[in-house]
């Protein structure tokens, strides 16, 4: 595994296999917690990782035993007399600084490796795929610590797991374990601990090898949610096939399934 430049505080960024990148929430003395200096230099790699052609996957995690405990609210518990208004203008770039990790148009894996908690969970929802390590609980907390829920919690959790199971762990506050999380659809595979971060890069080196314009146009559909009906479906797959269709990708991808080999795509 490489590490192409010094880490930014509380993140590293590491690149384990070509296409890949690794983000590691690196703050574990205060269990992930979002510090500023962490959110900074989220926004930083994930500017940088926008900008790098060669990318075609991500996966973020946490050091230690918790993916992220979420936002640090110390500083809300430290303004008592803060107006609304000032906290709003402080939340929002916050959320939106997190979330941007929806802009990059490639599949990205949250790797789900201990406690998940509020906007922590809101971090693995905003990815594509979660896969839990068998230890990991999941949980958003909100109404226990006598706030609204944020991160986009009230529109994340419901498009992954539906209505009544996204009102239950809200209303209830309550945290899940792994086994939970998977039977509610939070996340898509539990793996044993012991090498979980090197299965879940396996999945991810499976996933750098297909077609890129194909992968980065499929992330896109299934971002955007259901279509309105079939036909608004079978609209947008009218234009992005084609788009795949002709790419030197596909004939590679049919000679090596003729030819019974692993295919090399170029993204071209």
């Amino acid at each position: 595994m490489t590490d192409p430049s010094p880490s930014p505080a509380h993140l590293r960024v590491e690149r384990p296999t070509p296409g890949v990148a690794l983000l590691t929430l690196d703050n574990p003395e205060q269990r992930n917690a979002m510090s500023d200096q962490m959110t900074a230099s989220w926004t930083a790699a994930v500017d940088e990782l926008a900008a790098d052609a060669s990318l075609r996957v991500v996966v973020v995690t946490g050091e230690g035993s918790a993916f992220c405990s979420g936002g640090n609210t110390s500083w809300i518990a430290g303004e008592p007399d803060a107006t609304v208004d000032r906290l709003r203008t402080r939340m929002l770039p916050f959320y939106r600084a997190w979330l941007s990790i929806r802009r990059l148009e490639v599949p990205t894996i949250a790797a789900v490796n201990g406690a998940a908690i509020g906007a922590g969970l809101c971090l693995a929802l905003a990815c594509d795929l979660r896969y839990a390590a068998a230890g990991a609980r999941l949980g958003a907390p909100f109404v226990r610590l006598g706030m609204h829920a944020g991160m986009g919690a009230t529109w994340l959790l419901p498009d992954v797991v539906g209505e009544a199971a996204a009102r239950d762990l809200l209303l209830t506050g309550r945290t899940v374990d792994a086994d939970e999380a998977l039977r509610l659809g939070l996340v898509s595979r539990v793996l044993p601990d012991e090498a979980f971060l090197d299965e879940v890069l396996a999945v991810a080196a499976d996933v750098a090898a297909t077609a890129p314009i194909a992968s980065r146009l499929t992330t896109v559909a299934l971002r955007e949610g259901p279509p309105a009906d079939l036909d608004a479906a079978l609209q947008w797959e009218a234009l992005a096939q084609p788009v795949t269709l002709a790419t030197a990708d596909l004939q590679e991808g049919i000679a090596a399934a003729r030819d019974r080999r692993p295919p090399v795509f170029e993204g071209r």
